[in-house]
């Protein structure tokens, strides 16, 4: 299993780089891979099928200058920026079956994001089908999406730890399918960030998914 570390100055750069991580290893063989990356810019990014005109507010973000995105991937609109930590994850189903069942996989990974959290004084949970919560006040910090090739998988995720917060609610609508647990809460009600060491996170996660 391999290890990246690096992030590219233009948002497209960083969003292509996890998919052809994906088309390497599924298609060429390269194998597993985890990566971390956190734009140094702000942009939004729209799921596979994710409608634009009903998730962005896009006379703020055109007029911002802020670039709209499409991922390969499913999962929600989001917007990124400096303090956004991603990770990637390249996996092998064969290797771990439990990938095979999507919700399951969300869960198993999740799993591995929360134990890596916990020894950074963050209490969270998961909160099917794929995002990550305080425990307690169900505030959300982790959005997590999947590309799923014939043999292996990419999951990748978001961590807000710095973020701006008040972009979200400036850039994207209230979505129309939202989880039960978010209860009708706005975004600045709903989202969080959580203060962590991103090193230290890195390590951890590094541990948790069985590469030291």
């Amino acid at each position: 299993m391999r290890f990246e570390d690096v992030s590219f100055p233009d948002p497209r750069q960083n969003i292509d780089f996890d998919e052809n991580l994906l088309r390497l290893a599924d298609k060429e063989g390269a194998g597993p891979v985890v990566r971390f990356w956190e734009s140094p810019r702000v942009f939004i990014v729209v799921g596979r099928i994710g409608k634009i005109e009903e998730d962005v507010r896009i006379k703020e973000a055109q007029a911002d200058g802020v670039p709209i995105l499409r991922r390969a991937s499913g999962g929600g609109t989001v917007v990124q920026g400096p303090g956004c930590l991603n990770y990637a994850l390249v996996l092998s189903k064969i290797q771990y079956p439990v990938l095979n069942d999507l919700r399951k996989s969300y869960e198993w990974i999740s799993g591995k994001v929360i134990a890596a959290l916990e020894p950074l004084g963050v209490k969270a949970v998961f909160k099917p089908i794929s995002d990550i919560v305080l425990a307690g006040s169900e505030k959300k910090f982790s959005g997590n999406a999947q590309r799923r090739g014939r043999n292996f998988i990419l999951h990748h995720g978001t961590i807000l730890y710095d973020f701006d917060l008040s972009l979200i609610t400036r850039y994207l609508a209230m979505p129309k399918d939202v989880p039960e647990y978010r209860k009708g809460r706005s975004h600045a009600d709903f989202v969080t960030n959580i203060s962590i060491d991103p090193v230290l996170f890195k390590a951890n996660l590094r541990h948790e998914i069985g590469l030291v």
